[in-house]
C-alpha cells in the first residue's frame, strides 16, 4: 500500500459506478481497492467495460462488508434507491466512511422519501447522522463527516441555479417553476423500450411530469435556504443525448433587477468555487461545454416586461451530477482541496 486513502465503489458496473472509476484512477490521493457489483461478482470488469481493458484488471468484489472493511478506508455506494437504506447503515456500523450516491437519504423527512420513492424509508437515526453534499451550497458541512449524501443529478443543476438568489431573498419562492432536460444515461444501464435508439431518436418526451422524485429534494434545499417550505413545478424531459442536463428555472424577483445586478450576485455567491462558471450577460451555456466535467455553466436573463429572472444551468449528469460532485465530497471530508482529481476538461466537440 502506498500511503493513500484506500477507496471502493460499491455498484461498479453501473453508469455512475464506472464513471467513478474513471475519475478515481487519475485521483493522486486514493486507490481503488475493491470494485465491487452483486450481480457480477467474480468477473474482471473489463468484460463489462472494455474501455477499462488494460487499464484496471480487477475481477469485480461480492458486496461483503467484512472484505470491504479489509480492504477500504472510504465507500461509494452507487446502487439503485431503496438498496442503500439497508447497505450504508452496515458500512458505517463496520467503521467505515462512505459517500452514497442513491436517493435513500437525501430527504430528511422519511415520510416525503417513502411518498416520492415508493420504498421503505432508512431509519431515521441514519437519515439524521447523514450530510447533504451540495457542495457549493453545504459544503462547510462535509469536512469530517463520515456519511455524505451525494445530490440527485437535477437537483443539483436545478439548485445551483437558484441558490444565489433564493439565499438573497431576490426571488419570489412561491413562483418558482423549473424545467429540464436530461440524457438517456440518467437512466442507467438497464434495458427500457424508451430508451432503444429508433424511439429516441429524433425524439423528446416529458417524463413523470409533477411526479419526479427529484422534486421534494429540490424544494428542500431551497427551503433551507429561504429559511421556510417551498413548492415547486418541476418538469422533465428525455432528449436525445447520452449525457447532459439543461435546466432552466423561472421566478418572480421581489424588485426590480438588472442582468449585471444578477450575474455579480451569483459571482459573489460561487467566488472561490471553481466548478461554477456564470457567463456574461446574453451569453447562455449549452451541455457539451461541460460533457466530462465536473463544471456546472449557468446563463442568467432578467425580464424587465414582467418582472421575472430565467437562470439557465447545465450539467454532465454522470459528472457533476453524480460521480464528479461524490469525488468532490469526498475531497472536502478528507481535508483536500476540493479540486483534487477534478480538472477534468470538458470533452470538446
Amino acid at each position: 500500500m502506498s500511503g493513500k486513502t484506500r477507496v471502493a465503489v460499491i455498484g461498479s458496473t453501473g453508469y455512475g459506478g464506472v464513471e467513478l472509476i474513471r475519475i478515481l484512477l487519475q485521483h493522486p490521493m486514493v486507490e481503488i481497492a475493491s470494485v465491487i457489483s452483486s450481480s457480477s461478482a467474480g468477473a474482471p470488469i473489463a468484460e463489462g467495460y472494455p474501455h477499462l481493458s488494460g487499464i484496471l484488471a480487477d475481477r469485480l468484489d461480492p458486496v461483503d462488508i467484512e472484505q470491504i472493511r479489509r480492504k477500504a478506508d472510504v465507500v461509494f455506494v452507487s446502487v439503485p434507491h431503496g438498496v442503500s437504506a439497508e447497505l450504508s447503515p452496515k458500512l458505517l456500523d463496520a467503521g467505515l466512511k462512505v459517500i452514497d450516491l442513491s436517493g435513500d437519504f437525501r430527504l430528511q423527512s422519511g415520510e416525503t422519501y417513502e411518498t416520492w420513492y415508493k420504498h421503505k424509508p432508512a431509519d431515521p437515526a441514519y437519515l439524521r447522522r447523514a450530510v447533504y453534499g451540495l457542495a457549493e451550497v453545504f459544503g462547510a458541512d462535509v469536512p469530517g463527516a463520515d456519511f455524505v449524501s451525494n445530490p440527485g443529478c437535477f437537483p443539483t443543476a436545478a439548485s445551483l441555479g437558484l441558490a444565489p438568489l433564493m439565499a438573497a431573498g431576490w426571488i419570489d419562492p412561491d413562483t418558482i417553476v423549473i424545467d429540464a432536460k436530461t440524457g438517456v444515461s440518467g437512466a442507467g444501464r438497464g434495458l427500457g423500450l424508451t430508451y432503444h435508439f429508433s424511439e429516441m431518436n429524433e425524439n423528446m418526451l416529458a417524463y413523470k411530469v409533477n411526479r419526479h422524485q427529484h422534486t421534494p429534494e429540490i424544494e428542500q434545499t431551497l427551503g433551507r435556504l429561504a429559511g421556510r417550505e417551498v413548492t415547486i413545478t418541476f418538469t422533465t424531459h428525455l432528449v436525445p443525448l447520452t449525457r447532459g442536463i439543461l435546466a432552466t428555472g423561472y421566478a418572480k424577483l421581489t424588485e426590480s433587477r438588472t442582468d449585471r445586478e444578477v450575474v455579480e450576485l451569483f459571482r459573489q455567491y460561487y467566488e472561490g468555487r471553481r466548478f461554477v462558471r456564470v457567463r456574461e450577460p446574453g451569453k447562455w451555456p449549452a451541455t457539451k461545454e461541460v460533457l466530462g466535467s465536473n463544471y456546472c455553466d449557468i446563463g442568467i436573463s432578467v425580464d424587465a416586461r414582467t418582472g421575472r429572472v430565467t437562470v439557465v444551468s447545465v450539467i454532465d449528469n454522470l459528472v457533476k451530477g453524480a460521480a464528479g460532485q461524490a469525488v468532490q465530497n469526498l475531497n472536502l471530508m478528507m481535508g483536500w482541496d476540493e479540486a483534487t482529481g477534478l480538472a477534468l476538461t470538458p470533452v470538446y466537440p
